[in-house]
């Protein structure tokens, strides 16, 4: 198989796709949670689950009209930089660099030393509450996790790629056995009260709980768009990325949807909505504290998986980034002993513990990705629209209805503007690091005194040095994919 792929089939690309996007289980076991707490009732979280599915799906449809129309690598960055200039485009990958990655990478080891210390302090006790564990306890296990994978993935240039097979396997055991279990147990007739109640009693009234609730389920299928990051190097992109991502979306969706069915199956609202460790609590409401082990290690153990990939992923964007010029040049080089990123992995450790010690808990974290991902998500799919009549004449193999970035649009507005009233802070601290890119911007990226400020311009030569080179011309080139990206696809299809 050559490098890049121009033989790789869409069953090759569509089962990429799946894995991917089943990879959220992570997000799925503690999600199911915050979703509840916040509608209050199970109809209502339902019916959150199943708007979050379809509004990721207008998305990745119109992510599958600009993939199809500009077949380049790189997704959003790509696309932003077509649409609006560098300027927006650099600001994209400064976020997902200083921001989208470590705070998702946080929320990741948060779920993982969870369910981890629920195991250790409790030994799966029923009259525990969720809260019992300190705080400290669980950010301490976090970050000893970011430095294991750390460790894991510079030891060697496979290692981590190796260890993401079995990690994989769990996660896909653990999603189906919830799902299945759940499904005989309604079959049996031996549903919980949160199915034998009026679905939708005492459901909130609240705006803003909404909005919560529906940050949460988009985090949770989050990754529709990843596909179009290697639009450029696909066979037939104008077909292979629609089949892919619509296959995708449909079976995604339909597994979430059955696995927050079967929570409810087996345990009632009330619990779901108060468990930090849902996961746990289904498999001893049906075996025991011996069943809630085996569920607390597996959800624990499949997380320490997903880390382990975004981990793997995360530090490859900044050592692309840093080669690139975008990033001090040291961030860009390869350690000669291990041969591996060790200072681009140093960085993202070094931002991920941070956000985890400082980003203020679970529910703040997904509240700050979502918010930061979904606006740049908000003026990629404008960007659609604003192409229709800019371009009309372009090219489009695949074309979504024009009412599908429409109805993308005109939610993702809800969703910006409620964390004025639902989450302040983390709305500040996401416009605080877009707003900081901009002078980074002009210091870094644009050609030696063009279209600079003067007071950027006396910063221009100590930057120069403390980066290891001189500016780049103006420009963008998209950092979320390069050759490195290439020899890691290839490492993982070889690891399989």
């Amino acid at each position: 198989m050559s490098r890049g792929g121009p033989e790789r089939s869409i069953s090759d690309w569509s089962m990429e796709l799946h894995w991917l996007l089943v990879f959220r289980f992570r997000n799925l076991v503690r999600v199911s949670r915050v979703v509840i707490a916040n509608t209050k009732s199970v109809g209502a979280s339902l019916a959150v689950w199943v708007a979050s599915g379809v509004l990721a799906w207008t998305g990745a449809s119109s992510f599958a009209e600009l993939g199809s129309s500009i077949p380049v690598n790189g997704g959003a960055q790509a696309y932003l930089q077509y649409s609006y200039g560098p300027l927006v485009s650099y600001l994209f990958a400064w976020t997902a660099i200083s921001a989208l990655k470590p705070g998702g990478n946080a929320v990741i080891s948060l779920i993982f030393a969870e369910y981890l210390n629920r195991l250790f302090w409790h030994t799966t006790s029923s009259d525990v509450s969720p809260n019992a564990i300190p705080q400290w306890a669980i950010k301490v296990t976090a970050v000893v996790a970011v430095l294991i994978v750390s460790i894991i993935c510079v030891a060697t240039p496979t290692l981590g790629t190796r260890a993401a097979v079995v990690f994989t396997t769990v996660k896909i055991v653990a999603l189906l056995s919830i799902t299945i279990l759940g499904l005989v147990q309604l079959a049996r007739g031996q549903a919980s009260t949160s199915l034998t109640e009026p679905l939708f009693m005492e459901s909130s009234t609240s705006p803003s709980s909404y909005a919560l609730a529906l940050y949460s389920g988009l985090w949770a299928f989050d990754g529709w768009d990843q596909a179009n990051y290697v639009g450029g190097e696909m066979k037939r992109p104008e077909k292979n990325i629609p089949r892919a991502i619509h296959t995708s979306m449909a079976i995604v969706m339909l597994l979430f949807l059955l696995a927050n069915v079967s929570y409810f199956v087996v345990l009632d609202k009330n619990t779901v909505g108060l468990s930090n460790t849902v996961a746990l609590d289904f498999g001893r409401a049906l075996f025991g504290p011996i069943g809630g082990a085996v569920f607390a290690f597996m959800v624990a153990f499949s997380c320490f998986g997903a880390l382990n990939g975004s981990f793997f992923t995360s530090a490859r964007l900044i050592y692309v980034a840093g080669k690139e010029g975008y990033l001090p040049a040291l961030f860009g080089s390869h350690n000669k002993t291990l041969k591996t990123p060790l200072n681009a992995m140093c960085l993202q450790a070094a931002l991920t513990t941070a956000f985890i010690v400082l980003g203020g808990g679970f529910r703040s974290l997904i509240n700050f990705a979502v918010v930061a991902s979904w606006a740049f998500y908000f003026l990629t799919v404008l960007g659609l629209v604003i192409l229709r009549f800019k371009e009309p004449l372009l090219e489009r193999p695949y074309k979504t209805w024009i009412i599908t970035p429409f109805i993308f649009c005109a939610v993702c507005l809800f969703l910006l503007c409620m964390p004025i009233i639902a989450a302040p802070l983390e709305a500040l601290a996401v416009l605080g690091f877009v707003l900081v890119g901009i002078p980074v911007y002009y210091i870094t990226q644009t050609a030696e005194g063009k279209d600079r400020p003067l007071i950027i311009n006396l910063f221009s030569s100590l930057i120069a040095r403390i980066r290891g080179r001189s500016s780049p011309g103006p420009g963008w080139q998209a950092v979320a994919t390069g050759d490195e990206q290439v020899e890691m696809s290839e490492q993982v299809r070889t690891s399989r």
